[in-house]
């Protein structure tokens, strides 16, 4: 390989064509790097806004993959990107933190059983536990059919144990679609619906695209159209009505905007009476509707 970078970390760091060769040799011949330490390819300045960070990585992203072509699985964790080159013997995975990207190869088996313990014996008891969905292993993963081999399993999930827990679930969720979707995906767009057993028909929608921002609306088609009813709407967080739809948009949203959708939308559905994140379910999560997009770490069923 040749120079590297030093950063702030006081890690050599990859230049982004370094990182593609060395993905190359990771992901054609692995085995004498298996489950050796991750190598760095990218630092992020600290503070970086959510737009510099994902901009930051999408110049190695866009290197590694000009290399060794589409991943099997794109995705993410609270704390950086998770993406996925995999096939039954090894995965090269290029994954995210606070501070900084590491390229890295595994035994297949060995690190999606160790993530399944993960998902299975973590969490919170209770609502006075602290919850960990920042910790785990990815908050979503979509399956394009892309090269190698999909997992005979899907992901792992995370049930949260109060609507505090599932506000945290759902913000950390947004920020990293925020961060990661539109490196990994471009313009495509990516969106779920939320329904409450308290509430039933009624969907919450929340979507995210590089080109619309980020999106949330519920039905009020039930509800009336008059001033009073608008007053106690905008009260909650809603700033308009489109066909008895409420919504509320950000086109360009950093950490304080997915916050607020994320308090939005818990307002909403407690101010309709849902007390539990059991009674919520996600339904119809999509990307563009090309693949399978799963979301582990929203902390509802889906």
């Amino acid at each position: 390989m040749g120079d590297m970078e030093y950063t702030g970390t006081n890690l050599p760091t990859l230049t982004p064509g370094d990182a593609a060769e060395f993905a190359l040799t990771l992901h054609d011949a692995p085995a004498a790097y298996l489950e050796g330490d991750p190598v760095q390819v990218l630092a992020y300045n600290p503070g970086a806004s959510l737009r510099d960070r994902r901009e930051a990585f999408r110049v190695v992203y866009d290197a590694i993959v000009a290399r060794i072509g589409e991943p099997t699985l794109y995705g993410g964790s609270a704390e950086g990107p998770n993406v996925r080159w995999r096939d039954g013997r090894r995965l090269v995975l290029l994954a995210g933190n606070r501070s900084r990207a590491q390229l890295s190869v595994h035994d297949t088996d060995t690190l999606e059983q160790e993530e399944r313990r993960i998902f299975d014996w973590g969490g919170a008891w209770s609502a006075d536990e602290p919850h960990d969905f920042d910790f785990l292993p990815y908050t979503w993963q979509l399956d394009r059919s892309g090269p190698g081999e999909r997992p005979t399993e899907g992901p792992g999930g995370r049930q949260a144990s109060c609507l505090e827990h599932f506000e945290s679930a759902l913000e950390l969720l947004l920020t990293a679609w925020v961060e990661q979707l539109p490196v990994q995906v471009g313009d495509d767009w990516a969106s779920f619906s939320v329904t409450s057993g308290a509430d039933r028909g009624r969907q919450l929608l929340i979507s995210y695209g590089l080109e619309d921002g980020l999106h949330v609306s519920v039905d009020d088609r039930d509800g009336e159209d008059s001033p009073e009813r608008a007053r106690l709407m905008r009260s909650r967080g809603w700033k308009s009505r489109d066909r008895g739809w409420w919504q509320t948009d950000f086109p360009d949203p950093e950490r304080g905007e997915v916050a607020a959708v994320a308090r939005l939308a818990v307002t909403e559905l407690r101010a309709r009476g849902t007390k539990e994140p059991e009674e919520l379910r996600a339904r119809d999560a999509s990307c563009k509707d090309r693949g399978e997009l799963w979301l582990p770490g929203l902390g509802i069923r889906h």
